[in-house]
């Protein structure tokens, strides 16, 4: 159950937040949107590793733990007894789910599972923000220039079909238990940190390792002609947090900008912050088998409830990835 313990001062004890996949980019970022909010949180981390990275906050407790294992799950829950927990964890790259796809949906619908077995068998009681994906939409319908959250699910990666089972799932355990489960359907986020291999950071880390004399002024790149709409990673968390104090149990929303951009026009903007004269080709490698037509996200129904608004211009976005990849390389 909830903490209802009262310290013998009186005084409600602080929330405790676990995070999973802390040590991704979005959960890293989050982990100081909440302390950011919120300083005397009790604020719990867990990943496939534990390890302390430079960008933690020295209050974040750090757990190794693989979800897809039911008892190092239970060993979580038993340890950290959340009241808040923002699940993150999962395989997050759509490219890796092509050549894996069970692993990719084994990774990501078991790890679910078993986090929420096992506060079964904690009997705790938390609210919970499971991250789905605006992937889950796959092929908007003919015509459709905003999706919102009444549109079809239509997945047609792997990746899209595993982070729309854990969708339905948190509505099963929501409608099945009573639980406090809400769920957020993010469209693209960039920002410092991303793993190269997605588009923003790939074009970053290959202009800075120019720069830095270490490749050939030869940046590659893949369908430059994709649009998406594209949310700074820091102004998503915030989303993240207000969801799950704000939204509505069993709800779900869609959080994005509502703005598209083409990936050429991501790429030029990158290109002016650089001195240095490339050439572009296209590597096929970069291809995706398959790209859902544009479709910008209509996050009015999150507006409506959390008055949430992004702050950060894509134009700073890039400068901020630019310049963390210029200190990754450099």
């Amino acid at each position: 159950m909830l903490r209802r313990d009262i310290r013998q001062n009186g005084v409600q004890p602080a929330l405790r937040s676990l995070i999973t996949g802390v040590g991704g980019f979005a959960g890293s970022h989050l982990a100081e949107a909440v302390l950011a909010a919120s300083p005397e949180t009790e604020l719990w981390g867990c990943d496939l590793s534990g390890e302390r990275r430079p960008f933690h906050p020295s209050a974040l407790r750090l757990l190794a733990a693989d979800l897809c294992d039911p008892a190092q799950a239970q060993a979580v829950i038993d340890q950290c007894r959340p009241d808040r927990i923002y699940h993150l964890a999962g395989q997050a790259f759509v490219g890796d789910s092509w050549t894996a796809p069970w692993q990719t949906i084994e990774a990501n619908l078991r790890g679910q599972l078993n986090l929420f077995e096992a506060m079964r068998a904690a009997r705790l009681e938390a609210r919970i923000l499971v991250v789905s994906s605006a992937e889950i939409y796959g092929r908007a319908p003919a015509g459709a220039r905003r999706v919102d959250e009444q549109c079809p699910l239509q997945p047609d990666n792997p990746y899209a079909v595993s982070k729309a089972a854990q969708d339905l799932m948190a509505l099963q355990y929501s409608l099945s238990y009573g639980w406090s489960v809400v769920r957020v359907r993010p469209f693209n986020h960039i920002g410092p940190r991303q793993n190269s291999r997605f588009v923003v950071p790939a074009f970053a880390s290959q202009i800075a390792a120019i720069e830095a004399g270490r490749q050939p002024p030869v940046l590659r790149v893949g369908d430059l002609n994709a649009q998406r709409d594209l949310t700074d990673v820091r102004d998503m968390v915030r989303a993240y947090r207000l969801a799950l104090e704000v939204g509505r149990p069993g709800d779900v929303y869609n959080l994005g900008t509502g703005q598209l951009h083409s990936i050429r026009e991501v790429l030029e903007g990158l290109l002016r912050l650089t001195q240095v004269s490339v050439t572009v080709e296209t590597d096929p490698a970069r291809l995706r088998p398959s790209t859902a037509p544009p479709a910008a996200c209509d996050a009015a129904r999150f507006r409506a409830a959390a008055g949430w608004q992004p702050r950060v211009p894509l134009e700073q976005s890039l400068r901020d990835v630019l310049d963390y990849e210029r200190a990754r390389i450099g």
